[in-house]
């Protein structure tokens, strides 16, 4: 089987990682077999709750490129699939002011399901950023320096 790993790196450098979590995702019909395609974009989604459930906002799934008329709707909400121990901790540490939850990677299991690493993160400043960048171009040119 194919490995799938659609990471979004943009969340890392926007946000100040927290806490983590590995959330199952409820998928209908043709999404799997896009996913499976690394058909799929987790950049611009984000996670809210929704009477007590949490679910994915923004997600792209591609279109199965051999479904008919029941394939599904690239952009719908979908619901993320936790324990109720888990989703409390993660409603609790929403009600701190800037905390927002977003999607880090999303994956294959080795059964073969459809996983999303979530993390529960503050956004990062401005100054934050830049010393993320300077410290990204100090390594690199440690990398380059030691080859």
């Amino acid at each position: 089987m194919k490995s799938v790993n659609i990471q979004n790196k943009k969340a890392r450098f926007e946000y100040q990682i927290l806490d983590k979590f590995v959330a199952g995702i409820q998928l209908t019909g043709t999404e799997i077999k896009s996913i499976r395609e690394s058909k799929a974009a987790i950049t611009d989604s984000f996670c809210s709750f929704k009477k007590d459930e949490l679910f994915i906002i923004g997600m792209h799934i591609e279109e199965y490129a051999f479904g008919n008329y029941a394939n599904h709707l690239p952009k719908r909400e979908r619901k993320l699939l936790l324990n109720r121990q888990e989703l409390d901790k993660i409603q609790k540490k929403m009600k701190d002011v800037g905390l927002t939850i977003v999607p880090l990677r999303l994956f294959l299991s080795e059964k073969g399901w459809a996983k999303l690493e979530i993390a529960v993160a503050k956004g990062k400043k401005l100054h934050d950023k830049r010393n993320t960048l300077k410290d990204r171009d100090v390594q690199r040119d440690i990398d380059r320096a030691s080859k």
